[in-house]
């Protein structure tokens, strides 16, 4: 796993692992498409729009705040390990995906 995918594969499979009974969701019995919860049901558990949460987990946003990662650990009911390991991937995500500005030209 690398680090800049690294938080949208651990949100992908933590996701996966909740059922819509789990988080207090009515399951009305239709046929899923995904396993687990649909993206659309997390976001709005997290409290946050679902195509910035799309891009969090395709890896396109490296930039989610304490507070966005505290609400989407709620959203998935992590433990302060999971959460600890949330951060940390988000941080290294981060570190990935900052450039360098290049050395300014100098004429000769």
């Amino acid at each position: 796993m690398n680090k800049k995918t690294g938080l949208g594969e651990f949100l992908r499979m933590r996701r996966s692992q909740l059922q819509p009974a789990d988080v207090g969701l009515r399951d009305f019995g239709e046929r899923r498409r995904v396993p687990g919860l649909r993206r659309d049901e997390l976001a709005q558990l997290a409290g946050v729009g679902l195509s910035y949460y799309t891009r969090l987990e395709q890896g396109l946003s490296l930039n989610a705040s304490p507070e966005v990662l505290d609400g989407l650990a709620r959203a998935l009911g992590l433990d302060e390990v999971e959460r600890a390991h949330l951060h940390d991937l988000a941080r290294a995500s981060r570190r990935t995906g900052t450039r360098r500005r290049p050395a300014p030209e100098r004429a000769g």
